[in-house]
């Protein structure tokens, strides 16, 4: 049986947080973890052509609004795998607002983009400004074009800085071990 990904703490004991990959960079499908099954599941494939830029994932022991824990990019250079625990720190959150699959209106579902700890030639990243500008817009479109076919009409609505990532960690973070399970979707 796999270990239960969702109840790893949420930071080392150096203060980052860690990220479990569910979808390694260059990925075309969607990949979730589902903490019934003990495994990494199917979740669909991603539009034509798309690719996972950077590895995403989520943080355990977190629980955002919509349910699940908070999800996270991992911004590197090199993919891993799924599974794979990455020590990070914040550089930023896209704020991003789309509707809701079940309801009505619009929801926040902003993505947290992170640095790994252990990754000396990404040290100058501190927030988003310190990328290019293209990068920047590259990764909105990545949000954006990754739901256009999923009926959630996502909007990019700016940046946040590394502080705010830092913050939304803390604010959802369930402490300790949580038993949290993923909605079914």
């Amino acid at each position: 049986m796999m270990t239960n990904l969702l109840g790893l703490p949420t930071r080392s004991k150096r203060g980052a947080f860690h990220v479990v990959v569910e979808s390694p960079r260059d990925s075309r499908v969607k990949i979730k973890y589902d903490p019934d099954l003990g495994a990494f599941t199917f979740s669909r494939p991603l539009v034509m052509g798309l690719r996972y830029p950077y590895d995403w994932g989520f943080i355990p022991g977190t629980a955002a609004p919509d349910g699940d824990p908070l999800d996270a990019m991992v911004f590197s250079d090199l993919p891993t795998f799924p599974g794979v625990v990455i020590e990070c720190r914040a550089l930023g959150v896209v704020r991003l607002k789309q509707n809701r699959k079940t309801a009505a209106g619009r929801e926040r579902n902003d993505r947290l983009i992170a640095i790994p700890a252990k990754m000396p030639r990404f040290a100058c990243f501190h927030n988003p400004s310190d990328l290019p500008l293209r990068w920047r817009q590259e990764l909105e479109e990545f949000f954006l074009a990754a739901t256009r076919f999923e009926g959630k009409e996502a909007k990019i609505l700016g940046w946040a800085g590394a502080a705010e990532g830092e913050r939304m960690v803390n604010r959802f973070e369930c402490g300790g071990n949580h038993a949290m399970k993923r909605k079914k979707k």
